[in-house]
Formats: structure tokens, sequence, C-alpha cells
């Protein structure tokens, strides 16, 4: 062990040793998802050619670098996620989502025998599995485009992922959230010539839902509506009406096959009704952070035209529409640490964000967080390029746990098994850790 102070590795086995009650696939998971991973050029994909299915960007970059500095990971894209088993801590599978950093000590590599494996530091900690290339993705629509743009999956198959507005109407500094690239990313992906759809046709969307569900083997479980906030209109519609047409369609045509789930704003009871008559069954109002101050100052333009506390009975509001336990609003893992005007300890950031999940979940509101990851593009992301600390990562797993036990709550639905080896979800270890 000595040899390894001061090193990641030490870093991660000092918190797998100090903290035996989270299992250690939750404690790795959280550091690559926090850290990102680099990859050899011979673990790279096909792309669309080969027999690996290929990282998306369904929605944000989820990199640590902007595509013209990823090298040949610009071009041959990474897999969508990767599975980890083995190694010298026999890791149960455990699915984590592909976030590239060309500079972490995390590597993906391939051995002369063919087998993918993870290293750390150089020392190798896992067999790694790839997603198989969908059959779905091997079919285009009418019109040349992909499935893979119109209607990714992710969490290995699970979700399909309908970013149907590829950008946000908070724009530029005074009101994009601060770890947020979803603006930048359309830039980037247009500018590299790669197709990106700005508002996706929802007979395009119709026309990928049949051929998923013609070549999936009933795989997928849920689809998730999202994209930018709508703060005026886009096509005419507002918000709810924009994202709410295209879970119509989708019900019309495929009547209870997938959870319908939107990610939007925190809307007025009446637009939550709406979502619900327009046959959405979840609803994500995502809250992003829940200290006051850093609501604020972390997500400026929904605190200009919403506010936190408007926000938040709204949150509430939508329970009565949907039921508390298909309310399940997101916040952003790691970003109540970021510089510059983060918490100072890591004793504050779990006790604010515990103090935000009583709130919520005495409600019956089950929150779910996402891992947050530095975007370099980002204000957060450019002056925390490190993320926020791994000891915080693993003490919110078992701060959430330790929540829903109080509150008498079970995992949220829409986001397939829980429990490690089993969990889908891979965007962070919560449901691992259940």
């Amino acid at each position: 062990m000595s040899a390894t102070v001061g090193t990641r590795t030490g870093l991660l086995e000092e918190l797998i040793a100090r903290y035996p009650q989270i299992p250690p696939e939750a404690v790795l998971k959280e550091d690559l998802l926090r850290t990102g991973m680099a990859f050899d050029d011979a673990a790279l994909t096909d792309n669309l050619d080969g027999g690996v299915k290929p990282k998306s960007y369904f929605i944000f970059s989820f990199d640590q670098k902007p595509l013209a500095e990823l090298g040949a990971a610009a071009t041959q894209r990474p897999p969508e996620e990767i599975a980890l088993t083995g190694g010298p801590h026999e890791l149960r599978r455990t699915i984590v989502s592909v976030r590239v950093n060309p500079d972490s000590p995390y590597r993906v590599r391939r051995e002369e025998d063919g087998a993918l494996r993870l290293s750390l530091d150089g020392a190798e900690l896992a067999d790694v599995h790839l997603p198989p290339m969908p059959e779905y993705y091997r079919h285009t629509l009418a019109n040349g485009k992909t499935v893979m743009e119109t209607a990714p999956t992710i969490e290995w198959g699970y979700l399909i992922y309908l970013t149907v507005l590829r950008l946000c109407q908070y724009f530029g500094a005074k009101e994009e959230c601060g770890f947020c690239d979803i603006n930048h990313n359309w830039r980037q992906h247009k500018k590299a010539g790669r197709p990106y759809t700005g508002v996706k046709p929802i007979e395009d969307v119709l026309e990928a839902l049949a051929l998923i569900d013609r070549h999936d083997a009933g795989t997928s479980h849920a689809y998730t509506l999202t994209g930018g906030s709508v703060t005026s209109t886009v096509e005419g519609l507002a918000e709810a009406d924009f994202y709410g047409r295209y879970a119509e369609a989708i019900e019309e045509r495929f009547p209870g096959r997938w959870i319908g789930k939107v990610v939007a704003q925190a809307l007025p009871k009446a637009d939550a009704q709406r979502f619900k008559d327009y046959g959405i069954s979840i609803y994500h109002p995502n809250y992003e952070v829940w200290d006051k101050r850093l609501f604020s100052l972390i997500s400026p333009g929904k605190q200009r035209y919403v506010g936190r506390e408007e926000w938040h009975r709204r949150i509430l509001d939508a329970a009565d529409v949907f039921g508390p336990r298909n309310v399940i609003p997101n916040f952003v893992a790691g970003v109540e640490l970021a510089r510059p005007f983060g918490f100072e300890s890591i004793d504050e950031a779990i006790a604010s964000t515990t103090e935000g999940l009583d709130y919520f979940m005495s409600h019956g509101v089950t929150p779910r967080f996402t891992t947050w990851c530095p975007e370099p593009t980002t204000p957060l992301g450019r002056d925390n390029p490190d993320g926020a600390p791994l000891e915080y990562h693993v003490r919110l797993l078992e701060a959430y746990r330790d929540a829903l036990g109080r509150h008498g709550l079970e995992s949220p639905p829409g986001y397939g098994e829980a429990g490690v080896g089993k969990a889908v979800f891979s965007v962070s270890s919560f449901m691992d850790v259940l």
C-alpha cells in the first residue's frame, strides 16, 4: 500500500477501506464519472460500421476536453458505456457512462489476447465489456438520418434518450447553468460537421422508435423527452406543448410500449397536468443544487425566470398531478463544492444536500442525481477541472441511501433494477448502492 500513497490508486483504496458500507464498485464508478477515462486507439469503436455501440453525445458532451482535443477519439468514437467486472476487487458488473479525458489516470486498453482491460496508474483494475451494436443502429430512416442521432439508447439499452431540442433558451453567462454545456456541445458538433439536428421532427422520432420497437427484442423500457429549457416558444409552442406533443404522438403510435418521461423546467401545475394528459408518466423538474445562494449563482436563468422557492413549490404541485413517486427532480452532485463560490468543506456540502433530500422526501418526492462532469467549456468546469473530491461522492451515496430509509421510500421508478451488479443507470451510482 505504501507505494500508492499520494496516487489516484492510493485515494481509491483508502476510500474503499474507509467506507466499507459502500460497495467498491460504486466508489470506482464515481471516480470514473468525475475524472473520465482515456482510451488507447485500439479500444475505440468503428463508429456505426463496427460491432460496438458508439457514444452518441445524447445531450451534453460529458467529455473533459473539447472535441477538437480528443485526438483519435474525436473521429473514431469511444463506446457509449462500459461494463466492468473482476479485477483485484472482484467487481460485480458495473455499468459506467463514458466520459473521455485523454489525461485521466484511468485507461482502457486492448491486450494482446484481444481482451479489454481498465488500468489505473498503469496497474490492471478490471475487465472491460462493451455494449454490442444494437440491430436498430444498423438501419437508417427513409431520409438517411441515423437512429443513433435521432433516438439513441443508453443504460445498456434500457432508456431511449430523445433530445428533441438541442439548444437551451437560457443563453449566455447571465442565464446558462454554470455546469451545463448543452449549447456549446451543439456548436462543437456543428463545427465538426457532425449531424446534430436542432429540433427533431416528430415523424423522424416515430420512425426511429419503430425501428427500435422492431429490432430491440424488448431491451428498451423507457424513453426520456428532453432538451433545452424553453423560455419563450419553439415552433410557436410553449414548453409543455412543445415537448408534450412528442409524447402524444409516441403514445398514440405505441400505446404503453415504454415508460414515458420528460425532463423539463418546473412548470406551473396546469402545465404539469398537460404533460400527464399528453401521456407522460414520470416528470423530472431538475432543481440542480439545493442551497439558496448557490442556486442563484449556478442556475441564474432558472432563478431569474422562475426563482428557487417557486421552483420547489412547482415540484410539490407536480406531485399532486403525477403522484409523488413519479416526480423525480435531479441535482448535479459535486457542484456544491465548485470554486469560486461553493462550500468550503465536504461536511457542509453533504449537510446542505441532505437538507434538500429530506425536504423533498418528506413529501414523498424522491430526487436522483448525476455525478458532475467538469466539462471544460463551462465556467464551473474551467475553474474546477478535477471536479469535486471523491470523498464527497462516496459520502453522498451513503447520505442518499440513509435518507431513503428515513423516509421509508424505495428507489425511484423508471431506472431499471437497483443493486450492485444489477443497476444500469450509468451517470451516477445511486442505483448501484440501493
